[in-house]
């Protein structure tokens, strides 16, 4: 009985250890996590309050917005509707550090398994919220994704646009409610920006039907997106859960992977204090089970 108390005691330590290290795992920040504004415990920080995504759906995307694609050539956002294919649009920048390249890499990893062809069943728009961007950017832009795309004839389905004017951009981000807020970056200036992750299916005819979040895809959900918006059906909203970019600081960053190893060799350091623990633990109830048995034995003899 005092072998069993001491081993169920010491797996109850054992859990207890557990648990209080898991809120110090739960603490460490993913890789670019940034503070900007004030943050209080759980709370958004102040700026990425402001950088929601309002799910528009059925609302028509402004065709008559002029923007320029990846060869140099001035486009109407129009110019991609009317032919009976839905697209898929995203909103990005391309000099973002972070979350831009997650959510095109989640993008393309999705679409690779979904048995429609860019190109011939439907459109991707990719989109840059910066002013900034040029169109050779987005040139190396594209044929990095349809190089990862890798499907025979798909590179015409893959259009990424860039445009000086900020109303037409504007007019995209405000018909999609994706709202952002320009950041400064290392050098101070304002040249990055904070905002969520989030792509669109829109209809054959230039209307928002599906809104997906994050960085990654389900294949199963945007083939039927697909095949729904090319009916020009609109889907029913999703629940916001939001992926956000903002602040890229590469020294704060690195601080950011510091911390997250020190916390990791931290709780290498709990683990093997708990194995040291249950190792001391058996070898003391092992002793005592010997020294019971033998106390038996010499009362037996005696």
């Amino acid at each position: 009985m005092k072998i069993a108390n001491t081993i169920r005691n010491g797996a109850l330590a054992a859990m207890a250890c557990l648990l209080l290290a898991a809120p110090l795992c739960a603490q460490v920040s993913s890789y670019g996590d940034k503070e900007q504004g004030v943050n209080h415990g759980d709370e958004l920080p102040t700026v990425l309050k402001r950088t929601t995504v309002e799910q528009h759906l059925n609302r028509p995307l402004p065709l008559d917005a002029q923007f320029v694609d990846e060869t140099g050539k001035q486009v109407r956002l129009g110019d991609y509707f009317g032919s009976h294919k839905p697209a898929v649009l995203a909103l990005v920048y391309y000099n973002c550090k972070m979350l831009c390249s997650e959510e095109l890499d989640g993008l393309v990893q999705a679409l690779v398994m979904v048995h429609l062809d860019a190109g011939k069943d439907f459109n991707v728009i990719v989109a840059s919220i910066d002013t900034s961007d040029t169109p050779a950017m987005s040139a190396k832009k594209k044929a990095t994704y349809v190089r990862r795309y890798d499907r025979e004839g798909s590179a015409s389905g893959w259009h990424f646009l860039t445009s000086p004017n900020q109303a037409s951009i504007d007019a995209l981000t405000q018909a999609t409610g994706f709202n952002y807020v320009r950041v400064p970056g290392p050098d101070g200036k304002l040249d990055q920006f904070a905002h969520a992750s989030a792509i669109q299916l829109v209809t054959a005819d230039g209307k928002i039907a599906q809104y997906y979040m994050g960085v990654e895809y389900s294949p199963k959900d945007m083939l039927l997106g697909l095949i729904e918006a090319s009916g020009n059906k609109i889907g029913s909203p999703v629940a916001n859960i939001l992926t956000y970019c903002y602040h890229y600081d590469p020294e704060a960053n690195s601080h950011s992977l510091i911390v997250a190893r020190v916390v990791q060799l931290g709780g290498m350091v709990t683990i093997a204090g708990l194995g040291g623990f249950l190792f001391v633990m058996f070898r003391k109830d092992l002793k005592l089970g010997r020294d019971h048995s033998l106390t038996r034995h010499d009362n037996d003899n005696g």
